[in-house]
């Protein structure tokens, strides 16, 4: 399987020309007799190879952190860090292999971040709230540092996210750094953050509304960051999943706020913020039925009725993206991925 990525990316080295990858684009196109633009592509495999590296990436990543740190608690960290950017230069930079680049990059990230931890617990295993939250800052800042490095040299999709991640985290220990009380209102600064991060998502977005290079992968891995970042607090505020019973207002609210991520998702042509959420508005549905009677069967019905919706949703998402997307303002419409693009236009 080929990325839009690997497409540009021959086309760049002069390996297939403009024209022949149009041609090739419009075959697949009319082959899945499917709009490209809302397939919503990203790549993860380039093959069973992927799996299979990336196992043994593990267990050699592991077996070092396991090593260094039987010495040391930051050498374990280090060691991680400097073998995940040095497998990086052959799996990511020569073989361009997804899985493993996007492994790398989350070992090295951890690693650098995992060896100022353990250095820290070393010198200093017990800090006060204010200076534990300015040193935690401190490392997210180098570690977003690390991933701004390991974009410059690697460009793996998922590394903005990782970073974005990371300054979040900065912000959050910064807040707690000034005032420790309001570590009880972490969940509305994640959603602050994830509202940060869906932005940028859209960024990137913009700059390509036909999905064709590099950076529409980069919104996919921001998108999906954002969205637990955005679902998760607001349904915590709202007790779902805290174990206590759910209320039938607070059921319909959240199949409500289901809803609205639907036509959130439809809008932004992403599908992130409907499975993050989709475990709440399960529960919320599941507990509807319970209350209706449907005791025994309150499970398999809500599976029933969310499973059909999901399907339907997905087998019609192009004609109902359309109508959603075509009563907004026209400016907005501009920065929006493409609506009808069933194939892509040779160029004269």
């Amino acid at each position: 399987m080929y990325s839009e990525s690997d497409i540009e990316a021959a086309i760049a080295a002069g390996a297939i020309s403009p024209a022949a990858a149009t041609a090739f684009r419009n075959h697949v196109s009319a082959a899945r007799s499917t709009p490209a633009v809302d397939e919503e592509s990203f790549r993860l495999l380039t093959g069973f190879n992927d799996i299979f590296v990336s196992i043994a990436i593990a267990l050699l990543l592991t077996a070092l952190a396991w090593i260094g740190g039987d010495r040391a608690a930051a050498l374990g960290g280090a060691v991680v860090a400097v073998a995940s950017w040095g497998l990086a230069e052959y799996f990511t930079r020569c073989r361009r292999m997804a899985l493993p680049s996007i492994l790398l990059l989350l070992s090295f990230t951890g690693g650098v971040a995992a060896t100022m931890i353990g250095a820290l617990t070393d010198i200093e295993p017990d800090l006060g709230e204010r200076t534990g939250a300015l040193v935690l800052a401190g490392i997210g800042l180098i570690t977003a540092g690390a991933a701004w490095l390991h974009w410059r040299r690697f460009h793996v999709p998922i590394t903005v996210a990782a970073g974005a991640i990371a300054l979040v985290g900065v912000a959050v220990a910064l807040v707690l750094a000034v005032s420790p009380a309001l570590v009880d209102h972490a969940p509305w600064f994640a959603l602050a953050g994830g509202i940060g991060i869906f932005v940028l998502a859209m960024h990137w977005d913009a700059q390509d509304r036909t999905r064709l290079t590099r950076r529409s992968d980069v919104a996919f891995w921001l998108h999906l960051a954002a969205a637990p970042m955005i679902a998760h607090p607001i349904f915590h505020q709202l007790g779902v999943l805290d174990g206590g019973t759910i209320t039938a207002g607070a059921a319909a609210f959240v199949i409500a706020l289901y809803i609205f991520f639907a036509l959130v998702s439809l809008t932004i042509d992403r599908r992130a913020l409907l499975v993050s959420s989709l475990a709440y508005v399960l529960y919320a549905m599941s507990a509807l039925f319970e209350q209706f009677g449907a005791v025994s069967l309150n499970v398999a019905l809500t599976g029933l009725v969310i499973g059909s919706a999901l399907l339907l949703l997905s087998a019609f998402w192009h004609p109902v993206r359309k109508i959603v997307v075509e009563t907004l303002p026209g400016d907005l419409r501009e920065r929006l991925p493409v609506l009808d693009r069933p194939a892509i236009a040779t160029p004269a």
